[in-house]
Parts: structure tokens; sequence; C-alpha cells
């Protein structure tokens, strides 16, 4: 377009003051610009793009093999063609790095009527993640490089990079509320399949709960007393709240969060008890069902700003896996912590008021936190004067995994004023003890 202007500027100019040369020099430029445009466009539009891609779930340390694939089907030749096969450049700036690229994925080529032109290349995947692998973007124009076109090839492929999942040195809690598969320290349920043994009649034993045997011989009545009923598995609470995870150390406890979470989750599905998950984060696959992945652009500098711009991250309803036994919903837990990011919308407050009502209450609720605000604590211990059992576990690189109890950090204080116990995961090995530490109060 500046082209077109600055050729017709002077061409008004050369008209005006009878500058003949000028004027046809201006007409032969219109011309040259008028057909760069016109076989720039057909080039562009005779261009079809394939991509393949080896696998759409993967554990982190796998990669995976890229072939982009550029023919040209018309009967021009195209005299240059960029293509790039374009990835998030956040993840690949990222240190450690989220992604790691092997070969080439931007290329300028020649393509004469028929000819294919192929990138290839492959990703590693260093975190857990959802990640945009494209689209291919690709630009020509006339030799001259008066004219240029932009054209976003193909759609991209996602590629979901489950979190890490740590094995547990045991699953025995010395608590007082312990995690997993529990007694209730209630009488309210009794399972009458487990006898525990027998105890003089009381009034208001019902007759069925009469031990007759014994009764018959030591003469006098005596009833059945039955194991209490258990409180298996857990339902996570994440906190991933953006004002949450700010500062030195905030991806690493985020990470360091995400795989709490799953290892916590993997455990309890190994013992066979049911697991569920709710979190006020945001799930990546939900972002690019609603806001798309923006193919729309002018040039490739456009595509580029464009796809590194922060997008609105306002979630106002909590991500949910339903508290249900066997290994789909584990699968699901897994899948959703590989896709979660960090949201401005619900608070933890917010979202486990939003979420309450489908937290069954035979299982242990087990929030996983960098930080504990009152707001948070209030909302927890309102959990346990409704009955639940709530451990808490806070995730934070920077903090002490045994809290100095001479003089306890102010979150301690706060969770220990709504009777909530609680553990501090600072690594990976303290994740992996976890479960064989009880807190010394």
């Amino acid at each position: 377009m500046k082209w077109i202007l600055g050729t017709l500027a002077l061409l008004l100019l050369g008209l005006v003051f009878q500058l003949n040369l000028l004027v046809y020099a201006m007409y032969v430029l219109l011309g040259i610009l008028g057909l760069s445009r016109f076989f720039t466009r057909t080039w562009t539009d005779k261009l079809v793009a394939r991509r393949s891609c080896t696998g759409e779930v993967f554990e982190i340390g796998e990669s995976t093999a890229v072939t982009v694939e550029v023919e040209n089907t018309g009967r021009l030749t195209l005299p240059w063609l960029i293509i790039e096969d374009s990835l998030p450049y956040e993840a690949l700036a990222q240190r450690p790095f989220r992604l790691e690229v092997e070969g080439g994925r931007l290329d300028l080529v020649r393509l004469a009527p028929g000819e294919v032109a192929t990138l290839e290349y492959q990703v590693t995947f260093g975190q857990r993640g959802y990640y945009q692998l494209g689209p291919v973007l690709l630009e020509t124009g006339d030799v001259f490089g008066l004219h240029r076109r932009f054209r976003v090839a193909t759609e991209p492929h996602f590629a979901l990079v489950l979190p890490k999942v740590l094995a547990l040195q045991g699953y025995s809690l010395a608590s007082r509320r312990p995690m997993g598969e529990i007694r209730v320290v209630h009488r309210l349920f009794e399972d009458p399949t487990r006898l525990a043994g027998v105890r003089p009649w009381q009034q208001g034993d019902p007759m069925r709960r009469i031990h007759w045997r014994a009764t018959a011989r030591t003469g006098e009545i005596h009833s059945r007393v039955y194991e209490n009923s258990r409180v298996a598995g857990a339902t996570f609470l994440l906190d991933f709240h953006t004002l949450n995870y700010q500062g030195a150390g905030a991806a690493t406890s985020a990470e360091l969060a995400i795989v709490t979470v799953a290892s916590l989750a993997n455990a309890v599905h190994l013992q066979g008890q049911q697991t569920g998950f709710v979190s006020n984060g945001r799930d990546a696959a939900d972002r690019v069902r609603e806001e798309g992945w923006r193919a729309e652009f002018t040039t490739r500098a456009d595509a580029h700003q464009r796809a590194g711009e922060p997008l609105a991250n306002d979630r106002l309803r909590p991500v949910r896996v339903p508290t249900r036994k066997g290994g789909e919903t584990l699968r699901q837990i897994l899948e959703t912590l590989a896709r979660l990011e960090h949201t401005d919308g619900l608070d933890f407050s917010e979202m486990l008021a939003a979420a309450v009502s489908d937290i069954p209450r035979d299982a242990t609720v087990v929030p996983v936190m960098r930080h504990v605000t009152p707001d948070m604590a209030l909302a927890l211990g309102g959990l346990v004067r409704r009955g639940f059992l709530v451990t808490a576990v806070i995730a934070a690189f920077e903090k002490e995994a045994i809290p100095d109890w001479a003089q306890p950090p102010e979150w301690a204080g706060l969770l220990l004023a709504q009777g909530i116990d609680f553990r501090v995961v600072n690594s990976e090995a303290a994740i992996m003890n976890l479960c064989t530490e009880a807190i010394v109060r």
C-alpha cells in the first residue's frame, strides 16, 4: 500500500509539472505493482500445506517428530517462499526449557509447479503443559520485494504433556487427620460385615445387635460391636490463582503443587480408593475452544506479536473431576493437571463455595496451596465444622519443610487455629516422603 500511495503521489506530481519521463516511469511501476499483487495472490492460493506429528499425549522428556509439507499445486513457479512452523515463544525461551527443538522449522525455498517442500524437526518436552505446535506460516511475494502476502496454511497440532508422578515412600500417615483410607473418629456409620468384638448390653441397643452366644455363655446380655465404616479416598483442592504465584520461586512452586497432586492422586488410586479434583485454575483446552488460536493475520510479524499477547484469564467456574474410583478418573486428573493454567478469576474461598456441594463426605479433603490467607483458613475451617476430614499440603519452594515451632509462621497458626493438620513440601524429595512423616506438635 505504501508503494502504491507513493507511486500515485509521484504520478500526480509529474502530471502537474508535465514531467513526461517521470509520468512514464510511474505508469510502468503501477503496472509492475498490479502484476505483483495478482501473481502473489495466485501463488499463495495454490499452496497446500500438511502437517503430521507422532502422538498427542506425552510424558516429560519424551519427543515428537513434526513433519510439514508444502506443495505448489499451481502452474506458476514461486520465486521465493518462507515457510515457518510456529511454536510458543514463551515455552522456548523459558529456562529450564519447556520445549527444545532439534532441526529446522524455518526455511526459504523456491517451488516449481507440483514441487513439495518439507520441514522436519523434533520437539522434546521438558515440562508438563498443553502446547500448540503450529500453525504453518507462509510468506511470499514478487521478485522485487514490492508486495508480500502472508498466509496461515494449517491448523495447529496440540500436544498434551502429563505431569510427573512420583512414587511415594509408604502410604500410612501417622497423623490425626491422615490422607486416604482412615477410620472415622465418630461412630456415625458402622459396617455390619466387620465384627470388632462384644461388650455388655447398653440401654438403646437394638435386638439385632445382641450376641446370643456370649449372652448364653456369661449369663449376661452382650451386644456385638462392629468396626466403624471407613473414609475412603481423597478430593484434592488445588489453588492456582495468579496472585498466590508471584515473585521468586513462583513457577517452581506451581509445578511442585502440580506434582504433589498428581503423586498423591496416583497413590490413592493404587490403594483402590476414589479420587477427585477441584481447582480455580483454567483448563487450556477450554481456553482454546472459547477463544480460538487466532489464525487471521496480515504479516508474519503481526502473527508473532499477537501470539505473544496475554489473553484474558478470568475463569469464574472451578475445574472439576468428580470423585470416583477407577483408572479413568486418575487419567482425567492427570490430563487436567497437564492443561492447568493460572487464573485471575475465582479465589480459593470462592472456588470452595462453588464446589463444596460436589465434594463427597466419605473422602478426605486435601487442599494444596502455596500461601495460606485468613480467608482460605476460614473456608477450610468451615469444612472441618461441617464434618469433613481436611489435611492441607503447603507446596512452596521457598518454605521450610519443618516449621520452627518455637516461632511458628503465620500461615501455620491460621491452619492450627481451625484444627487443620498440614504438611509442607518444598522439593520432589519431600513429596516422596510426604506420607511417611507426621507433624510433631
